[in-house]
């Protein structure tokens, strides 16, 4: 069985995947995501590449277990958030891939 259009079609589709998944990461760059730890007394955003937006430490739980916890919870947050920012980008990109992984195309 021969593949219409051969490996050059498939290289060309390939491209256009490409470049569809990069406008689509473009285009949602900037749409925030939160992450929280501590029983939600610290929380993160994060935009969608990657980027830190804010930190809310509760005041009292600042005071009631110290900085170390509090920093503890910061970087739990983070990493909850950035997770978060990943799936969201990955169901966006999944849209055009269908679900697809291929190799050589950078979701």
């Amino acid at each position: 069985m021969q593949f219409r259009g051969g490996v050059n079609e498939l290289v060309r589709q390939a491209a256009r995947m490409q470049r569809k998944i990069d406008l689509i990461k473009q285009s949602i760059k900037d749409q925030e995501v939160t992450g929280t730890a501590a029983n939600d007394k610290v929380s993160v955003v994060v935009t969608l590449e990657g980027k830190v937006g804010r930190i809310s430490i509760d005041p009292e739980f600042l005071a009631a277990e110290g900085i170390e916890m509090a920093l503890d919870a910061v970087a739990a947050a983070t990493n909850s958030a950035l997770d978060a920012a990943d799936k969201v980008v990955e169901a966006e990109v999944g849209k055009v891939t269908g679900g697809l992984r291929i190799p050589g195309v950078q979701a």
